[in-house]
């Protein structure tokens, strides 16, 4: 009798672990900071709003947006990552609406991008102008699309991207939360892999820095608060005129 043979089970690779940061700040201009982000040490659930308008009521609109991600469940947001965050987009829609109506602020609003990591899995929803990067062996990729006046000018040729920047209605969103009595949510999922990088901001880190300089934050060997600090103080150093809000999470191998 020949001996017994022993299967050997396929090993499938652990799926990477997210480690994030974030950082906020008013910038070298603004009196206030009405943007507002929100980390999570569990490392599922990450977002930024940037508010707006409202005669100084930015502020309000960027922390009921904040405040309705927090409400996700890690169940809710396992189960159904991109629904959970198009849910509470709209949620947040609604509750900006009413407050804007008791503050007399018809036009407070917010701008938000918000991210889910479910195992090896990125959902990223958005409305408005912040923006999502992934960078993965030191190549940058955005995986959202600017909501905004310039952008459907590129896409439709009329301008180019060098006449985007310094286009005078390069400020003008097409969507925000708060804008309208219903909002549309843009939703990207992106399979990960370790050592991958996602990186959440606002429009004031954007506005000052070149995605070259992201990339060099984001492939030199530093923790996500540092990069976050990093992103942060050269957004500073080139005068940063408006808020600045920045959320860097690495998929560390398990």
């Amino acid at each position: 009798m020949t001996s017994p043979v022993t299967r050997v089970p396929s090993v499938t690779a652990p799926a990477p672990l997210p480690d994030g940061a974030g950082l906020t700040h008013r910038g070298c201009v603004r009196e206030r900071n009405e943007d507002s982000i929100l980390t999570d040490p569990g490392g599922t659930l990450w977002a930024i709003a940037d508010g707006m308008g409202g005669h100084g009521h930015g502020d309000v609109a960027s922390d009921i947006v904040i405040e309705c991600l927090a409400s996700i469940t890690d169940t809710e947001a396992w189960s159904d990552p991109g629904g959970s965050l198009v849910t509470q987009f709209e949620r947040a829609n609604s509750r900006v609406r009413d407050r804007a109506r008791q503050l007399g602020s018809p036009g407070m609003g917010a701008t938000a991008v918000a991210l889910v990591v479910r195992q090896a899995l990125a959902s990223v929803a958005w409305v408005g102008d912040c923006r999502a990067y992934l960078c993965r062996r030191g190549a940058l990729r955005l995986l959202t699309r600017d909501h905004t006046l310039v952008q459907d000018l590129m896409d439709q040729g009329e301008i180019s991207s060098e006449e985007a920047a310094l286009h005078p209605e390069s400020h003008v969103v097409t969507r925000a939360i708060g804008g309208g009595p219903r909002v549309e949510v843009d939703v990207v999922r992106v399979p990960l892999f370790a050592e991958d990088w996602l990186l959440l901001c606002s429009d004031g880190l954007t506005g000052c820095l070149y995605e070259e300089r992201m990339v060099m934050a984001l492939t030199t060997p530093m923790s996500p608060q540092d990069v976050c600090r990093q992103l942060l103080a050269d957004a500073l150093e080139v005068g940063a005129p408006d808020n600045v809000s920045v959320i860097a999470v690495h998929m560390r191998g398990a």
